[in-house]
């Protein structure tokens, strides 16, 4: 039953259909490679701070100190020496959210993950309390933003699913763009979010969109549509019920011929 439904809506798509169904086949290496990579880059910063002592916290955001603006490049990388579980959380929503971007948004991936990256620690450079920010989650919420907003604005099923599934696993973020906890950069969490929601707008024509199917389209051509009814009943004329069947059509020819009277009269007439 699934396969007839399946094969029916498929007819219905675009007449390029293999360029659409064709909208999420990315690289299996990118989707999984660039979530690795920066996994690595996390890690390798977190344990050379941690066995070394760098201090690496010092190269955050730090709000209106120009030498705090280098943070707004490397307050992602750079995570707490003394807390484990501060890279530790951070590490698998960025994997699934970047690889996540990567399969449903390739086109655009790398615009949208680099201006997450750079406007979360901007606008937390300029608002922000003074103190040092770090960690990833701001770009974290940034994804978040963008992947279930982008979904809901497409109206497009595949995008609907993942903005549905970024909710139901990280729906709970939503409380840490609030001053809950003192040691929390919320503010992080706060512009992340809005600036993945607000490139979600500014990209909502780019990458993947919602297939046309083919009646849109012959209406943007001004083509009518084809009667679909009449053409079933004259494929099924056979089937149907005698009352539903179509009469043969029967031809009537009318013929007007004058009675004698008026023809005498039309004589006398003539006489006179």
């Amino acid at each position: 039953m699934i396969l007839p439904l399946w094969h029916g809506i498929k007819k219905g798509m675009l007449f390029d259909e293999k360029g659409m169904m064709n909208q999420f086949n990315p690289n299996k290496y990118e989707v999984f490679g660039y979530p690795i990579m920066l996994l690595l880059l996390m890690w390798t910063s977190y344990l050379a701070d941690y066995e070394l002592g760098l201090d690496l916290y010092e190269w955050g955001v730090k709000p209106r100190d120009w030498n705090g603006l280098r943070g707004v490049l490397f307050m992602p990388l750079i995570h707490s020496q003394n807390d484990f579980n501060h890279i530790l959380n951070n590490s698998a929503p960025v994997f699934v959210l970047l690889a996540s971007l990567v399969y449903f948004y390739r086109k655009i991936a790398f615009k949208v993950f680099a201006l997450v990256w750079i406007f979360t620690g901007l606008f937390t450079w300029l608002v922000a309390r003074d103190s040092y920010h770090i960690g990833m989650s701001g770009v974290i919420y940034g994804l978040v933003g963008f992947l279930f907003m982008s979904g809901a604005l497409r109206n497009y099923r595949p995008l609907m699913g993942v903005s549905l599934f970024v909710v139901f696993l990280y729906g709970s973020l939503i409380w840490g763009i609030f001053p809950m906890q003192a040691h929390v950069s919320w503010e992080g969490h706060l512009f992340g979010l809005g600036t993945g929601i607000i490139l979600s707008f500014l990209f909502r024509k780019q990458g993947p969109q919602s297939p046309k199917y083919q009646y849109e389209v012959e209406q943007e051509m001004g083509i009518e549509p084809e009667d679909l009814e009449a053409k079933w009943r004259e494929l099924n004329a056979e089937h149907l019920p005698r009352h539903e069947q179509k009469a043969p059509a029967i031809q009537v020819n009318y013929e007007f011929v004058h009675k004698k009277k008026d023809q005498k009269e039309d004589a006398t007439d003539g006489s006179k």
